[in-house]
């Protein structure tokens, strides 16, 4: 169903023709139907007068057609072959109008009864009712004209059919109107469409975010507590306080991630360089990143994507390589954004925290999303050969 402004924008474009009862019709209604009533004679009780006055009836009846909207006929009507034949008697109640009369505007109905034909038949019985209205008025015309007017009478009568392409020249304009409606109407549905779609993926994003946040620190601090409860009726402190201890770090670490989604997710979040230092320099690793090239102001989507993915191969270093050193390494051309986040081997007891093994996938979606790649894999040579190395590539 077409929207309330579009409808009203359709129905003020659409010419004259192609709607019912506006003020202008009723006007030019009135006018006409007042000229002929003022100028046309002879009008009377009987013989000739009665003539004029029923076949001026008539083509007032056929101008009144003007008033109804095509909308309200019935749905058979544009095909019926009746609407043909309903026109053509019009057509020649028009031209006997002109032929009774002797003298005033009984000529204008003949005018706009074409003109309402080329408004709403198709260009072939259109033009064939106009050749019709063309023949039937000059014909008419020249039955009262006298011999020395009868040229000029001619060509009156044969003008009458020229009226058609005012007609089809409205049509066109009211179907050019509509096809122009009916596009916007479907941008705005694929707009409309598209922004759900956006929505929709946004959401995803958020998601994804808040489980990266979530979901291997609660799993974690659940374990904890868990143990801890299973360690009260043992009695044993030291293991108690030692898983106790894991769970409170557990809780810190997951505040930080947690405003680092919240940094990411903003809008107006920093430079790529200043939150990959602020997030290296909160885990530890000071002095971890590597510049190569410039980065300027990377797209917010591309910043939040390498921010995710640099979260993640930190949490996943810190879990699986506890003690390890971490470098990471930004390096920006014209066309890409490469960040790569590489840690060494262990040099503590790996935690015992397990991970929902959704991180690597949560990682390639949103490289994936922003039409980049990644590689994941253990590092088997050089001094952090037994590490892990992650690499994003992503357009700018």
């Amino acid at each position: 169903m077409p929207e309330p402004g579009a409808q009203r924008a359709a129905d003020a474009a659409v010419p004259l023709t192609a709607r019912g009862g506006t003020v202008a019709q009723w006007v030019v209604t009135v006018a006409v139907a007042g000229a002929g009533i003022a100028t046309i004679r002879p009008m009377g009780p009987g013989g000739q007068g009665l003539l004029v006055i029923v076949l001026f009836g008539v083509n007032c009846a056929v101008l009144a057609v003007r008033l109804v909207p095509e909308e309200s006929l019935p749905a058979t009507w544009p095909d019926s072959p009746f609407r043909t034949c309903w026109a053509a008697l019009a057509v020649a109640a028009a031209a006997g109008l002109i032929a009774a009369a002797d003298s005033g505007s009984s000529y204008l109905f003949a005018f706009f009864l074409v003109g309402l034909i080329g408004s709403r038949f198709d260009t072939r019985p259109a033009l064939a009712l106009a050749v019709l209205s063309s023949a039937l008025c000059a014909g008419a015309v020249n039955l009262r004209a006298e011999p020395d007017e009868r040229f000029a009478a001619t060509l009156l009568g044969l003008s009458t059919g020229a009226a058609v392409l005012a007609g089809m020249a409205g049509r066109s304009r009211a179907q050019a109107t509509r096809a122009a409606i009916e596009a916007a109407e479907s941008a705005g549905k694929t707009a409309r469409a598209e922004a759900r779609t956006a929505v929709l993926a946004e959401r995803t994003r958020i998601a994804r975010d808040v489980h990266d946040v979530l979901a291997h620190s609660l799993a974690g601090i659940n374990m904890q507590l868990e143990l801890v409860d299973a360690l009260v009726d043992t009695g044993d402190l030291d293991r108690i306080r030692a898983a106790n201890g894991k769970a409170h770090d557990l809780v810190r670490e997951s505040l930080k991630q947690a405003q680092w989604t919240v940094h990411s997710l903003r809008e107006d979040s920093l430079s790529l360089v200043d939150s990959l230092t602020a997030m290296l320099e909160s885990s530890g690793h000071r002095d971890a990143l590597t510049i190569e090239g410039e980065a300027g102001t990377l797209p917010v989507r591309v910043t939040q994507g390498l921010l995710r993915v640099a979260q993640e191969a930190l949490t996943n270093a810190a879990r699986h390589a506890p003690g390890s050193a971490v470098t990471v390494r930004l390096e920006c051309t014209d066309a890409t954004a490469i960040l790569t986040v590489l840690n060494g081997p262990p040099t503590l007891p790996e935690a015992t925290v397990p991970g929902s093994g959704l991180g690597l996938v949560g990682m390639r979606e949103r490289v994936a999303l922003l039409g980049g790649r990644i590689t994941t894999g253990p590092v088997t040579e050089g001094p952090d050969r037994g590490g892990w190395r992650v690499r994003a590539e992503v357009p700018r």
